[in-house]
């Protein structure tokens, strides 16, 4: 807690140091066009951090990850401050905070309180069908509930199910793979990106039809994949840990307790839906960051039904569900300092032809002016498996000229290879997508000896490039 109040004063700091020329001059957008590659070594530094540390030095990363994080946040603030000015450090921090990481946290915050009060009941097995059944039912109402939501209220039953044997790492992963990130492509409330296109004007029901069977073929290949890979592991079970006592009670009822919970996660859904659809015309201006009421509201809410839910659920439900602030509070931290460093990536990123990633962003362009989808589909993919997914995915829709009416019409496959990507590949890594980080924070929390961040990519690049390689050849060749 106190790394994290160090992080907020200092930025404090810097937004107060910088408010009377904020106020009086303006602050022009960052410009991507004139900033060099070298901006993004905090980020580099950052996500080499999460990947090295839990690995070689786990007793530290474990009590000082925040102070690392807060490291790199500075590395990055510090000379841009010195470079740019504090006005200028100040208006793209403050951007940052207020339309992204705030908005990113109290969402997370009020999934992961809501969902910790549901408890399913119950001496779930664990066996191979079993499993593969959880699997598909959180792919299926992730586009419902959104893939945070239900990885947070799944993960938990899913790791009680199979809490009394050895092999279950595999399990966690496919887990990511499916509930975290690819069932979410098929409705705006799924998956961030996808909310940003409905904003843009896409139609609600439109991943619906076009992205059904990207998603069923990637979705089936990896849950018979899982069955098969499950029922090797499950062989290989010893006796002794067949024989091992089950924490759960074998007379337990299947169930549901902290029901009045449920209610909870439907206003969660409905606050984010109001706030795409209210238009109340009243906003604020922040340090020259445009703030809508309609935002204000939805974060509100949030915390409202986020404080409901630590009020009405008994706290043995809680207890039993192994709920513990440590999981969000890592994730605050870590993504603090990632939005933070990511901030001269994005910008780069944004400048399109004219940016230091020029390279990459004309590959999505054939002479004749035409869309390359193959490369739509890898770009947008491959940048959202380590950039913020969201961003990344309203870059390449500019790109693809940013017309609604023409992305869903004579380009409807250049949209469908950017949705895609956007929200298949954010489970190549651990930071792809918002829930998985907590997914695998909520499993080392309760045992499971997850694998490192490079020990996860060689999972997610093994059992996802086939099906993402298959896709590509059916729809986007």
């Amino acid at each position: 807690m106190r790394v994290a109040s160090g992080i907020a004063a200092t930025l404090l700091l810097t937004t107060l140091s910088a408010a009377p020329a904020l106020a009086a001059d303006g602050v022009p957008a960052l410009n991507g066009a004139k900033l060099p590659l070298l901006w993004g070594i905090p980020f580099a530094g950052m996500l080499l951090s999460i990947a090295l540390f839990p690995l070689l030095a786990s007793h530290f990363w474990h009590h000082h990850y925040g102070k690392v994080a807060l490291f790199w946040g500075l590395a990055f603030a510090v000379p841009f401050s010195l470079t740019y000015g504090p006005s200028a450090t100040a208006h793209e921090v403050v951007h940052t905070a207020i339309l992204e990481y705030i908005p990113f946290i109290i969402l997370l915050f009020a999934l992961f309180t809501v969902s910790g009060g549901i408890l399913v009941t119950g001496n779930i097995k664990g066996t191979p069908l079993v499993n593969t059944v959880i699997l598909a039912i959180g792919t299926v109402i992730a586009s419902l509930i959104g893939t945070t939501g239900a990885s947070m209220v799944l993960i938990r039953p899913l790791l009680r199910a199979n809490d009394g044997r050895r092999h279950n790492v595999h399990t966690v992963v496919f887990f990511i793979f499916l509930v975290s990130n690819i069932g979410g492509s098929l409705t705006p409330l799924g998956d961030p990106p996808l909310f940003l296109g409905f904003l843009k004007g896409v139609n609600f029901f439109w991943t619906t039809t076009h992205l059904l069977h990207d998603t069923a073929v990637v979705a089936a290949f990896l849950l018979v994949a899982y069955y098969l890979l499950d029922r090797y592991f499950y062989s290989r079970e010893d006796a002794t840990a067949r024989k091992a006592p089950d924490p759960t009670p074998a007379t337990e009822r299947l169930g549901l307790r902290g029901a009045q919970n449920v209610p909870l996660l439907g206003g969660i859904i409905g606050a984010i839906l109001i706030s795409a659809l209210w238009k109340p015309g009243i906003n604020f201006d922040v340090y020259g960051t445009h703030v809508e009421l309609q935002w204000v509201v939805r974060d509100v809410l949030l915390l409202v039904f986020a404080l409901i839910s630590l009020a009405i659920t008994p706290a043995l439900v809680r207890e039993r569900n192994g709920f513990d602030w440590e999981p969000i509070k890592e994730v605050a931290k870590l993504f603090a300092a990632i939005f933070l460093t990511i901030i001269p990536v994005i910008a780069i990123l944004k400048a399109g032809t004219s940016g230091a990633l020029a390279p990459l962003v004309n590959l999505v362009t054939a002479p004749d002016g035409q869309p390359v989808n193959v490369w739509y589909f890898w770009l947008t993919g491959a940048l959202s498996a380590f950039l913020d997914n969201a961003p990344t995915y309203l870059v390449f829709f500019n790109l693809a000229g940013g017309d609604p009416h023409q992305l869903m019409g004579p380009l409807a496959v250049t949209l469908e290879a950017i949705s895609a990507g956007a929200v298949f590949m954010g489970a190549i890594t651990y930071i792809g997508n918002a829930p998985n980080f907590m997914v695998l924070s909520i499993a080392r929390h309760r045992g499971v000896k997850m694998p490192s961040f490079f020990g996860y990519m060689a999972w997610s690049l093994t059992f996802l490039l086939p099906p993402f390689a298959l896709i590509t050849w059916l729809y986007f060749i």
